[in-house]
């Protein structure tokens, strides 16, 4: 374990960490375009409007966030500044705008959107009282900066609505190219997007932010791990699919029902701006130089990780936005500025087509 009295000292929060791009404007047009084609396809297949990144979900939990009491003040600060216990709802799902086969090798996602945060909030969310946090397996985002994500959402929303038996065979090569490099130490984020992705257990992942969040006074990016026997022993285990198109949905479930789960949320401060940088993602913040330190400790009691019919009606009325939170969260980088307007498209869209408008709940009882 690192000793954190020997690591330097966490860079102070200042408007002058981003850089704002010349075309951020046009960039979030280029990336609505492709949300809309998405969104304009898979609706007019299912009839009803799905999310245009992360459609499938694999479960949704309810449970409780914890915030530890005597965090040292560097720790200390926005949603973690004082102890308190939240209600929380999570959502594990997988990348993709279509509903796919879950033997479709992809990059598996957790939101988790906190409950009854109270303080100074982002534009936007003003009258709200949610911080959600939008993490996927893995530390790295798959592209630099915005326009190089719109040239890959591109790609991927021209698969949309595609052949699904071409997408298993693509899926089985992708995944054969990445075994292989993960064999001599490298992965490739661009090849797990496409289909590489292993295909591990959902709740055995520790999953990531990417990109970087004002923390307070300083700059961090968050992570949730899970601790708890039920968890940590899926760790590294691959998932069946074969024959099995909801096979996620159905491993989840038999975890969550009979032992629920602990994962603890963590943090990690940039203490060094050209090594831990704001403006790109894809580069991962080595551990030695700023581990991860645990925040919160987030609380899962037994529970169906879906249920048809009751899972559908709160996957519709929820939106995850890392553009719901509090300021002293905002999200840093030109990855996360063209996510706020991208995903509020997307959310409003599914709200028009389904005839339910968004609303942020107050409590877990808002849900439906």
């Amino acid at each position: 374990m690192t000793d954190t009295a020997t690591l330097k000292a966490p860079v102070r929060y200042d408007p002058s960490v981003e850089t704002v791009q010349p075309d951020e404007g046009q960039v979030i047009h280029q990336l609505e375009d492709s949300f809309r084609n998405i969104l304009e396809t898979t609706s007019k297949d299912y009839g009803h409007a799905e999310r245009s990144v992360h459609a499938k979900a694999h479960g949704i939990a309810t449970g409780t966030l914890t915030v530890h009491d005597g965090l040292p003040p560097e720790l200390a600060q926005g949603l973690f500044a004082r102890p308190g216990t939240y209600e929380a709802v999570l959502r594990i799902s997988t990348n993709a705008g279509d509903i796919l086969d879950d033997s479709i090798a992809l990059p598996r996602g957790l939101a988790l959107k906190i409950i009854g945060v109270e303080g100074e909030r982002l534009p936007g969310s003003e009258g709200d009282a949610t911080q959600d946090l939008i993490l996927v397996n893995g530390p790295a985002f798959s592209a630099p900066d915005a326009k190089a994500f719109s040239k890959n959402l591109k790609l991927l929303a021209s698969t949309t609505d595609k052949a699904e038996g071409a997408k298993k065979l693509l899926s089985g090569v992708l995944r054969a190219f990445e075994a292989t490099l993960e064999a001599v130490g490298l992965e490739s984020a661009t090849l797990q997007t496409l289909g590489g992705a292993p295909q591990v257990h959902p709740l055995g992942e520790t999953y990531y932010s990417q990109t970087p969040f004002r923390y307070g006074d300083y700059i961090a990016k968050f992570s949730l791990a899970p601790v708890s026997p039920a968890l940590t022993q899926l760790t590294g285990d691959t998932v069946t699919t074969t024959n099995r198109p909801d096979a996620l949905r159905e491993v989840v479930s038999e975890v969550l029902v009979s032992q629920g789960g602990t994962w603890e949320l963590r943090v990690q401060l940039s203490r060094d701006l050209e090594a831990m940088p704001v403006e790109d993602p894809t580069k991962v913040w080595d551990e030695k130089d700023s581990p991860f330190q645990t925040v919160a400790t987030l609380e899962v009691a037994p529970q169906p990780g879906w249920e048809h019919g009751t899972s559908d009606k709160i996957n519709d009325a929820l939106s995850y936005n890392i553009w719901h939170g509090l300021a002293a969260h905002r999200p840093l980088g030109n990855i996360n500025r063209a996510r706020n307007d991208t995903y509020k498209f997307s959310a409003d869209y599914r709200g028009r087509f389904n005839g339910c408008p968004m609303h942020e709940p107050r409590q877990l009882a808002d849900l439906p």
